[in-house]
């Protein structure tokens, strides 16, 4: 028999007697895996830059960061399911693509209602995902210190690998966030992005020149690993940097 492919969840809400009952609900679906819950909205914010999830069931209204705050500042949105006490609130967000929103108190069959969209909706959700990723004006957040800096993808030079963190360099600014390289590799958009060493991602648009296993970004001049070699010259061949 094959094992059941569980849907992997995380649960937000800053009062603990919602944030109990909705773990409830998710405990009673044998499809649905509860990975992460907390009542601190950054706390979840910074899990789901490091962890795999296909639900996120968040409330709207929470201290600090709210729904509608954490869901924008997302760049890779998992299947957002919204909660919140004010049928009000939840039209602030149809701009944001989730799958639904409950209005509290909401009774466990509308909570199943809601999942049910999952599999009926991943194929669009997907989809959204790559429209947004060719926008000029695409960022997303990285939490530096506690506090969440807001970068645009066009302003990133590169991005240097330090051990468990990364450096995202800009020409107007450095930050370091706690992140792996290969997690950068995966979401950065590829028609932008290339990985050109084990340490380094690089921004195909800012690149000046490449020569002798070089590349010269901004003002640094960066080194070409051997493995990825092959690669880079070929994106840059095609998008005629090198001629």
């Amino acid at each position: 028999m094959e094992s059941l492919h569980k849907i992997k969840c995380i649960a937000v809400d800053d009062e603990p007697p919602a944030l109990q009952l909705l773990i409830s609900y998710i405990e009673k679906i044998q499809s649905l895996e509860l990975v992460f819950s907390s009542s601190d909205a950054l706390e979840a914010f910074n899990f789901i830059q490091h962890h795999e999830v296909d639900i996120l069931f968040i409330d709207i209204q929470m201290p600090g960061l709210n729904g509608l705050e954490f869901v924008r500042a997302l760049f890779y949105r998992p299947a957002v399911i919204m909660t919140t006490a004010y049928r009000e609130h939840a039209a602030e967000g149809f701009d944001l693509d989730v799958l639904d929103y409950l209005v509290k108190p909401f009774r466990f069959e509308r909570f199943l209602r809601a999942v049910s969209k999952y599999s009926q909706t991943s194929g669009s959700s997907l989809e959204f995902v790559h429209k947004v990723q060719k926008q000029e004006d695409v960022y997303m957040y990285f939490n530096v210190n506690k506090e969440l800096i807001k970068v645009f993808l066009k302003d990133i030079l590169y991005i240097e690998s330090v051990r468990d963190y990364i450096k995202i360099v800009m020409a107007a600014k450095t930050i370091i966030t706690y992140q792996r390289i290969s997690y950068m590799e995966e979401k950065l958009p590829e028609d932008n992005f290339i990985r050109m060493h084990k340490s380094f991602i690089v921004n195909l648009h800012q690149i000046k020149a490449y020569k002798c296993d070089r590349l010269r970004v901004g003002n640094e001049v960066l080194p070409v690993g051997r493995f990825y070699k092959k690669r880079l010259i070929e994106r840059l061949n095609a998008d005629q940097f090198g001629s």
